[in-house]
């Protein structure tokens, strides 16, 4: 079984996977009874007894092949197309071997039938894996931007990254949830909820929070550098000793390395000057479409421009695991919000688009 020296999100099941001699997660019994006991499809007030039977029977042997009579026999048509779904992704799971294989293969396939609910728990399960053992708060935050979309803001000269559900939560109940928000609706005034951007002073806080009612409550600061003007017209640039950006790309490695085998270095850019720019990727929907135009030497307004939050050079450690067309020359990824604020990252982009040689 996974070990676990640091608290972890829950619950994405990882204490319910073991790994086969490739480091990829094998779910358990235990992990497909998490998923049986979720919203989606525990069992409610109202399940019809064709829903309890099936339930109770699945929890008994949860990996158990399902007649489609079983599934005609519900009552309800939402939770007939939940189970369908869920029997679905068990035996996409099964058949790979594996959540790693399961999820390459869900993109390789073509048209996603997935939800994206499914997705994001299998990256959050596969990121512990990545993490398992680490103390590092930054990286820990900066996994979360792997399946959970956030919300960035430029405060102040920095760029600040929090989780959307989150903070979309407290500015529509102010943390209180249902109560919260007839409170609001009222006029009535409520304490205000703080968000904390994850610093050395908290960084223990964050750790300990991730297994807790608090997870998802951490800003992560994505500023590239810190410049104060000084007198005389000079400029004073400082690196930040804790930055978002540097542990994203330190997890991103950790992917790449992950899935294809290969060590690949990570690096945040401000900016690119190069003029034998070969390959590029996006992180998110939005910067892929931006460093396409970019590339095409097409026109993209300030406005646009200005959503970049970052880009990553990457290079590999090996030039031999490269396409030869491209050996030596570094992949551009781009991390980019969309004209809302929000950010939404595709890991499996770093699955599908990498110049990797066939071997790889």
């Amino acid at each position: 079984m996974p070990s676990h020296a640091s608290p972890l999100w829950t619950p994405c099941g990882f204490e319910h996977l073991t790994r086969d001699p490739r480091g990829w997660l094998v779910p358990t019994d235990g992990y497909w009874r998490l998923w049986l006991q979720r919203p989606e499809l525990a069992l409610v007030e109202e399940s019809c007894a064709a829903e309890q039977a099936l339930h109770a029977s699945l929890m008994e042997a949860p990996t158990r092949s399902v007649a489609q009579h079983e599934l005609d026999a519900f009552e309800d048509a939402d939770a007939r197309a939940n189970h369908r779904l869920f029997l679905g992704f068990r035996d996409a799971v099964i058949a790979a071997g594996s959540l790693e294989a399961a999820y390459a293969g869900f993109f390789k396939a073509g048209a996603i039938q997935i939800p994206p609910l499914f997705l994001d728990l299998v990256v959050q399960a596969m990121v512990c894996n990545l993490l398992d053992g680490e103390d590092d708060a930054w990286q820990w935050r900066a996994a979360e931007m792997l399946f959970r979309r956030q919300r960035v803001r430029v405060q102040d000269g920095r760029v600040l990254s929090g989780d959307s559900e989150v903070l979309d939560m407290l500015n529509e109940t102010g943390g209180l949830g249902a109560v919260g928000r007839l409170l609001m609706q009222s006029g009535a005034t409520i304490p205000e909820v703080q968000i904390e951007v994850l610093g050395d002073d908290n960084a223990v806080r964050y750790l300990a929070s991730r297994s807790g009612n608090g997870r998802f409550n951490f800003v992560l600061d994505l500023t590239h550098e810190i410049q104060r003007e000084l007198s005389h017209g000079l400029t004073l640039t400082m690196n930040r000793s804790q930055s978002g950006l540097k542990a994203l790309a330190v997890v991103l490695q950790k992917w790449v390395r992950h899935f294809h085998g290969v060590a690949v270095q990570v690096q945040p850019e401000s900016r690119v000057e190069d003029t034998a720019w070969r390959w590029h990727l996006g992180l998110d929907a939005e910067s892929t479409a931006l460093l396409n135009d970019l590339y095409l030497d097409r026109e993209v307004e300030p406005e646009r421009q200005q959503r970049l939050i970052s880009l990553f050079r990457l290079s590999f450690d090996d030039p031999q695991d490269m396409r030869a067309d491209v050996r030596g020359k570094p992949v551009y990824l781009g991390l980019a919000m969309n004209a809302e604020g929000l950010l939404k990252i595709k890991p499996q982009n770093l699955l599908l688009n990498l110049p990797l040689t066939a071997s790889a």
